[in-house]
């Protein structure tokens, strides 16, 4: 009986699977680059094309696998950061339809007096751009900074930038905003660390973009113009309503505070050592998703008391949250696919060689890529996600310090070169009624700023503080 021959099959190595890994990085850059601001395709379809060319270009993966991986990078970064997002939208939701917001605004103005409102709204930026997105915050404040003017008859644009430069920081530093979560899930870093610290590389950001918006406002004269939206009357009306029907302080703050006091419950019983069984309760309620899932029922059972819901007319505002949170969760789990493509590639491991060949620290490393990518594509949040994932080898090698550092490198580099192809832009020159060419001599200087001030922090930081 004839045998048939068994057959070797051999296929041939594509010349591009030889490319380089920088090759390949730069190819990934101008496809997304290419994609979202030339073409103005969506972000999440931009992302993960580009994703699938980093795996058809790689030698580091098999043709076959490439959409597996994407998809599974897809995955692990939704696990890890979609509850999160989604409810975070719909804390910020409530806060916002409530009155919550206001009540915190309005209790910062009073507090820290009139003479002061510059810095009532840098404040009211910081903390509400924790659970709050900075989209939504700058939309919530603009109508009270263009109250203020009114009031004062003054200093219009340092109000524009003081709820800039609170807002924009702790949206790039601070969970559960959707950027710094990905960087501690890909980094590993602990969840309450990242807050700590994030919040605390903040400050100094906050306050040097306060410093120079207040030198930016007497070198301009920028009046304040018409927007969409609210007219002069009804400034006048927001100016001078009454706080009375507003809830109460410790009801608007109880949404913010929460999360935050439960996850870094879990974060000190681990760094004291305390006993297994109190680390079994604060690993419990010091859960991301159970902290901000308590903390939903707060602002949803607040804004029910105020406006007097039932639980069928809730439905509106969740299903509003969730849609906006759903497109969140799609860009960043996108930006992880994107990322974690990179990273299977081995474009971290030879930037790691790059960086110990030429002696660049890797918190400048870190910060320059950051920048690199914001420039590029526009969104800090894809520029956060992007560049963690490439850090991560470099992280698993060793460094002498806490990885929270990276992530606040990366982050204060996803602030530097804010112009035309990002939504913060626009949002700040439309919401605020100012031209292109004033917008890109106030906002994108500060953002940089800001970042410069956050890179600078970091690395004094994590030689004075390495938390190893």
């Amino acid at each position: 009986m004839l045998r048939t021959p068994r057959l070797n099959c051999y296929y041939p190595p594509n010349v591009l699977m030889e490319l380089h890994p920088l090759v390949v990085l730069a190819i990934a850059i101008a496809v997304v680059f290419l994609l979202i601001i030339r073409l103005k395709i969506n972000a999440f379809l931009a992302l993960i094309a580009a994703a699938t060319t980093v795996g058809v270009l790689s030698s580091q993966v098999a043709l076959g696998e490439v959409m597996p991986e994407v998809a599974a990078a897809f995955g692990r970064v939704c696990g890890g950061i979609g509850i999160v997002v989604a409810l975070a939208a719909l804390i910020g939701q409530c806060l916002m339809e409530s009155g919550a917001a206001d009540k915190i605004v309005r209790v910062f103005v009073r507090t820290l007096g009139e003479k002061n409102s510059s810095l009532s709204l840098l404040t009211s930026g910081y903390v509400l751009s924790v659970p709050v997105f900075f989209d939504t915050v700058f939309y919530l404040l603009v109508p009270l900074a263009r109250a203020m003017r009114v009031r004062t008859g003054k200093n219009y644009l340092l109000f524009l930038m003081a709820i800039s430069a609170g807002g924009a920081v702790t949206h790039s530093m601070v969970p559960p905003t959707p950027g710094p979560l990905a960087m501690a899930a890909t980094l590993g870093i602990d969840l309450g660390v990242m807050i700590l610290v994030g919040a605390m590389v903040g400050v100094p950001m906050s306050m040097a973009g306060w410093a120079f918006a207040h030198m930016r406002n007497k070198q301009l004269d920028i009046p304040m113009r018409e927007t969409p939206g609210m007219t002069i009357d009804e400034l006048e009306e927001l100016a001078h309503s009454q706080e009375e029907k507003l809830p109460s302080f410790f009801e608007s703050m109880l949404p913010i505070i929460l999360p935050v006091l439960f996850i870094t419950s879990n974060t000190l019983a681990g760094a004291l050592e305390m006993s297994a069984e109190i680390r079994d309760v604060t690993g419990f309620v010091g859960n991301p998703n159970f902290a901000l899932l308590v903390s939903t029922a707060f602002a949803m059972w607040t804004l029910m008391k105020q406006k007097g819901y039932s639980m069928a007319e809730l439905q509106t505002p969740v299903e509003t949250a969730f849609a906006s949170g759903g497109l969140i969760i799609l860009i960043t789990a996108g930006g992880g696919s994107f990322g974690g493509m990179l990273q299977k590639a081995g474009v971290g491991e030879t930037l790691s060689g790059m960086s110990q060949d030429w002696g660049m620290p890797v918190l400048l490393l870190s910060f320059l890529l950051g920048s690199l990518l914001k420039v590029a594509q526009g969104s800090g949040t894809v520029a956060m996600i992007t560049v963690s994932s490439i850090m991560a080898p470099i992280v698993l090698e060793g460094i002498p310090y806490n990885p929270v550092y990276i992530a606040c490198a990366i982050g204060s580099g996803s602030l530097v070169g804010s112009w035309m192809n990002d939504s913060g832009f626009w949002i700040y020159t439309k919401m605020s009624g100012l031209t292109e060419a004033e917008s890109l001599q106030t906002w994108t200087p500060l953002l940089a700023i800001l970042g410069l001030t956050g890179y600078v922090t970091s690395q004094i930081l994590a030689i004075l503080l390495p938390l190893t």
